[in-house]
């Protein structure tokens, strides 16, 4: 598989949805004297699509010196830069994760000698799902200037994580009410005041749609 063709076959995967769960725990007070209690759980998945992709970029060069790596670096992020602006995107919109420069070392003669420098700047760029069809440009436009690419993420929004939270949250809430009711009622018990409720921690983790193994494979995960 070329490398070009990576963006065309991940822009046809949009439809996989993110999933967020929510797990709630009550504690009923089953009669007046509260000498029984009545615990139950509930949980509530709610799987949505995500608002954006973000392809995530490594520029890595070497070089004899720290500034010829780093310019070499900079030749290929300036040239990947200009085809980005080139399809729509803002120059702010293209946002540098990391870079760093560090001594490549020769351990061979059995000394500690530098042989060169390497340089990495790490960059990612997001691309609305109402504008899918640049994915694969993207992709494009940093291979073409010698970029490689590091994962694929399907995310959410900030914005929309927290509201599906809150509904999953309702719902889980909903599904413990339900069980702790019919577990009283199965003991031919009535259902008294509530005396404590909590949740546990919930989490949204992005859908990695490609990734870049260390060996330099590819390795896609997901659900089709």
């Amino acid at each position: 598989m070329k490398e070009s063709n990576k963006g065309v076959l991940i822009t046809g995967m949009i439809v996989v949805g993110v999933i967020i769960l929510a797990l709630i725990y009550f504690n009923f007070m089953g009669n007046a004297t509260g000498q029984n209690t009545i615990s139950s759980s509930g949980e509530s998945t709610i799987k949505v699509l995500p608002d954006f992709v973000t392809v995530y970029f490594n520029v890595q060069t070497t070089g004899q010196t720290a500034a010829n790596a780093s310019d070499k670096n900079s030749e290929i992020v300036s040239k990947m830069k200009g085809s980005l602006i080139a399809i729509g995107f803002e120059d702010d919109e293209i946002k540098t994760q990391g870079f760093s420069v560090y001594p490549e070392y020769d351990w061979q003669s059995g000394s500690q000698r530098i042989k060169g420098y390497i340089a990495t700047h790490s960059i990612s760029v997001e691309v609305p799902i109402a504008e899918k069809e640049k994915i694969g440009k993207v992709i494009d436009a940093g291979i073409s200037a010698g970029a490689g690419i590091n994962y694929i993420n399907y995310e959410l929004s900030k914005e929309n994580q927290n509201k599906y939270k809150i509904e999953a949250i309702k719902m889980a809430t909903e599904d413990a009410t339900a069980k702790a009711r019919a577990l009283a009622e199965g003991a031919n018990r009535k259902l008294g005041k509530l005396v404590s409720i909590s949740t546990s921690e919930f989490g949204y983790v992005p859908w990695l749609a490609y990734a870049e193994d260390a060996s330099g494979g590819v390795v896609k995960s997901g659900a089709e």
